[in-house]
């Protein structure tokens, strides 16, 4: 069946950086949108990036724009989000997810299971 696995979270200091990455299986999800969101302790899941099939567009959330940035590889059926310059806020855990461009930032169709990543100060 079809997954989206994370990987490349951590514990890191503010101001470290880090690139988590997200591995798709069971089929291509290279005709879909991909992106990533994050949920930290007692909140609800906040947008952060989205790239378009073709890897041509990419829109980010106010959070994430200048410091975090996505990118994919349809050959490897895989998405990635290098994130710099990180805060304790962005302590979270972090979801790739798959779904259309329109209605990505809301109801995105597939989602990973997450990946931890704690900024200490």
């Amino acid at each position: 069946q079809a997954q989206l696995v994370e990987s490349g979270g951590g514990l890191v200091q503010a101001g470290d950086s880090l690139r988590l990455s997200c591995a798709a299986s069971g089929r291509t999800f290279s005709h879909v949108t991909l992106g990533w969101f994050r949920q930290a302790p007692g909140k609800g899941r906040e947008f952060l990036a989205a790239v378009n099939e073709r890897g041509n567009t990419k829109r980010y959330a106010e959070s994430a724009k200048g410091r975090f940035t996505i990118s994919r590889d349809n050959a490897e059926n895989m998405t990635f989000l290098q994130m710099n310059s990180l805060k304790p806020e962005d302590t979270a855990v972090y979801f790739c997810a798959a779904g259309p461009w329109v209605t990505f930032a809301t109801t995105p169709t597939d989602w990973g299971q997450g990946t931890q990543v704690t900024v200490s100060s």
